[in-house]
């Protein structure tokens, strides 16, 4: 499936869905993402980990090398 949409209007349409929130990348997340060192060696995904972990989220997600490290609770 290919997206019709230009990157403005696709971030307008995700930005006013209530079910989508992109959330801040902020001090507290960068130092979890400290924290975690090289646990995982892909740094996007240290900082997607870091972020759910700091928000007391589950991630939603088929990395195996995150589900695997087990630093984040997961949904598979």
């Amino acid at each position: 499936m290919k997206i019709k949409l230009s990157m403005d209007e696709l971030f307008g349409e995700l930005e006013a869905s209530p079910a989508f929130h992109i959330l801040p990348l902020t001090s507290d997340i960068a130092k979890e993402v400290y924290y975690l060192g090289a646990t995982l060696r892909d740094p996007a995904g240290r900082v997607i980990v870091a972020t759910a972990r700091f928000h007391g989220l589950r991630l939603l997600t088929s990395d195996q090398r995150i589900i695997q490290s087990k630093t984040v609770s997961t949904v598979e």
